[in-house]
């Protein structure tokens, strides 16, 4: 199907109406992310007493606190992939982890229609979105006016153009929960002697078993969310310093659940639930807590939103606040694919209470041995008592692990599993078999049946197959170069043949140069020389293009 029609041209056509009416906007809000890794909402605000995140906490007075806010993966690059997008990445092909995904024409980064709107919209520094072409792996320079550790709204040239700055924070990453000592004391360096978890004190889940080195690994989990904390503290201390907190929209979230074995990687709460405040002055009324169901990926068509910009029809995502807010959510919905080198399939849908889970490969264990994850003290501690559980023979020895502990370290996954968050915050009770819920779990089921097909879910198709299709023979595509025409009024219009591409363009010298988003015909003050190359998320820039005027 040509995909030009439903997602380039409508999206222009938007666009051109927006354009011509920025002559008479009133000044337009400034949007900051403040995203942080693989922590659910473990947090003083959300009710959890062992949390230290006095920060965050008045961050969350000042805010709407959500408290129904999921993921659409429960990993970071595929979650990534579909916060940048808008679209679910099981319909665009980025649901593997790292897999180097070639999205359908049209299908951009959200950002690129925040340029267009004229934002200035920088990152810093983390982008993971599955789509990273080489020798560089970084996104196109459509994406970003800057992407780089020194993104930051202060660069931006001039100081009333409306910002939209991401600023993510990697101390939390699953990785510094299992940190050195040195790494270790480095994240937390600015912490208190009082600010440091008490393993003892740790409130463990009941699928951990209760050993020394597990609360260990528990506590450095939280510590690394109170270094956190710290961070959050001092880009919020920069806004009020330039003067701009009021005109802010501050968004405070997390790309997925925690980075500890049963958390990240599953679509359970521990890996899709996340911490979501907004804090918007004037607008949302200080410490308002909505239990909306609200899906991650959101986040763009909110921006949008919020900005006064045209959402693109073709985006998967809606918008929770602005003009153009659609109507809460019944449902999120997750998926779980590739993991690393552990090829798995999984659906899950949430509702504000029940979460429904089909698992494609039942005959595989939900522990599959995977590299990385191998390294977390916890799941070392779960692979040590699992093996003194259970003799050569099978034989049950006794107590090394409780039945809760073994259920996710069983050889096979159930077909499905149902359970009531209300009751069962854990998911550890399965009622997929309940009498009294069967009326539940074939509503959750068709719920999840009637979103697979409508869109158009590829997780079946071979990863094999898949790549074949969008990258045939392995080649990455690139986008063909583009074609500079200087007209008659002596303004410069830019076009590329490749479907669904966009063209970057500047006038600076050199290798660090900002790129500027072509979006109509240009005007450049002469004698100049002007550098043009297409982008398309996916594939090779094109070669640059080169013209003296």
């Amino acid at each position: 199907m040509n995909q030009r029609t439903p997602f380039a041209l409508l999206a222009a056509f938007l666009f051109s109406l927006f354009f011509a009416s920025l002559a008479t906007a009133q000044p337009r809000p400034n949007i900051l992310w403040i995203s942080t890794e693989d922590i659910s909402p473990d947090l003083g605000c959300y009710g959890d007493g062992y949390a230290i995140t006095p920060n965050i906490d008045r961050l969350a007075s000042q805010s709407a606190r959500y408290t129904n806010a999921f993921s659409n993966a429960p990993v970071c690059a595929p979650s990534r992939s579909a916060i940048i997008t808008g679209m679910y990445t099981t319909t665009i092909g980025s649901m593997h982890m790292r897999s180097k995904a070639v999205p359908p024409a049209g299908v951009k980064a959200f950002t690129e229609y925040l340029r267009a709107a004229g934002y200035y919209c920088t990152n810093n520094s983390k982008t993971d979105y599955n789509f990273e072409a080489p020798p560089n792996h970084r996104p196109p320079d459509t994406v970003w006016d800057e992407s780089s550790p020194r993104a930051h709204w202060r660069n931006r040239p001039d100081k009333s153009q409306p910002f939209f700055s991401v600023i993510n924070f990697t101390v939390t990453h699953e990785s510094q929960a299992r940190a050195t000592p040195e790494q270790y004391a480095k994240n937390t360096a600015r912490l208190t002697p009082a600010q440091r978890h008490n393993p003892a004190k740790a409130v463990l889940p009941p699928y951990y078993p209760d050993t020394p080195k597990v609360r260990q690994n528990w506590a450095m989990y939280y510590d690394n969310i109170t270094a956190m904390d710290y961070l959050v503290a001092d880009v919020l201390k920069q806004l009020e310093e330039d003067g701009l907190a009021e005109n802010t929209v501050v968004f405070f979230w997390g790309d997925h659940g925690r980075g500890l074995p049963r958390g990240k990687r599953w679509p359970y709460d521990s890996g899709t639930r996340v911490p979501l405040l907004v804090r918007w002055p004037g607008k949302i009324k200080p410490g308002t807590v909505v239990d909306d169901v609200v899906m991650l990926f959101d986040l763009g068509p909110t921006a949008l939103s919020i900005a006064g910009a045209p959402i693109p029809s073709h985006l998967q995502a809606q918008a929770f606040l602005g003009e153009r807010k659609k109507a809460p959510r019944d449902y999120a919905f997750a998926q779980r694919d590739r993991m690393d080198e552990v090829y798995d399939t999984v659906r899950a849908v949430r509702d504000k209470r029940f979460r429904y889970i089909r698992n494609f490969n039942p005959g595989r264990p939900y522990t599959q041995y995977l590299d990385y994850l191998e390294e977390m003290p916890i799941m070392q501690e779960l692979r040590r008592l699992y093996k003194d559980h259970y003799n050569a023979l099978g034989a049950n020895y006794g107590n090394a692990l409780t039945p809760v502990q073994l259920l996710w370290m069983a050889p096979e996954k159930p077909p499905e599993e149902l359970y009531d968050l209300k009751n069962d915050p854990h998911e550890i009770n399965n009622l997929a078999k309940s009498s009294s819920h069967q009326d539940i779990l074939k509503r959750m089921r068709g719920v999840l049946d009637q979103w697979q097909k409508d869109t158009k879910d590829l997780g079946l198709v071979p990863e094999a197959e898949l790549r074949e299709r969008m990258r045939p023979g392995g080649k990455w595509q690139q986008v063909a170069a583009p074609v500079i025409t200087e007209l008659p009024d002596g303004k410069i219009k830019l076009a590329c043949a490749t479907e669904g591409s966009s063209i970057a363009y500047t006038t600076e010298e050199g290798k660090t140069v900002r790129w500027l988003l072509y979006m109509k015909e240009i005007v450049v003050k002469k004698p100049t020389t002007l550098r043009v190359k297409g982008c398309r998320l996916g594939y090779l820039d094109s070669e640059e293009v080169v013209q003296k005027f």
